[in-house]
């Protein structure tokens, strides 16, 4: 849905990105916990408004590393 604008499920164009909500606490979001520090790595989601389907993605690729080098 993040490139095509489509929906996989049932190919509706009615396709929203909500994103991160950076004053929520964790918000759509993944926490990587080492210790005491909590490293935050935002996920946009794609919704399609038509049958419900939902994408996550983490939209930069510096914190997809991040995420990389947690749980490898």
């Amino acid at each position: 849905m993040k490139h095509s604008g489509f929906c996989p499920k049932c190919r509706s164009a009615h396709v929203i990105r909500v994103p991160d909500n950076a004053h929520r606490y964790l918000s759509n979001s993944i926490a990587i916990t080492k210790w005491v520090t909590v490293n935050r790595v935002p996920v946009a989601r794609y919704v399609c408004c038509d049958g419900g389907y939902v994408e996550n993605w983490i939209e930069n690729r510096h914190e997809l590393s991040t995420v990389r080098r947690s749980f490898e």
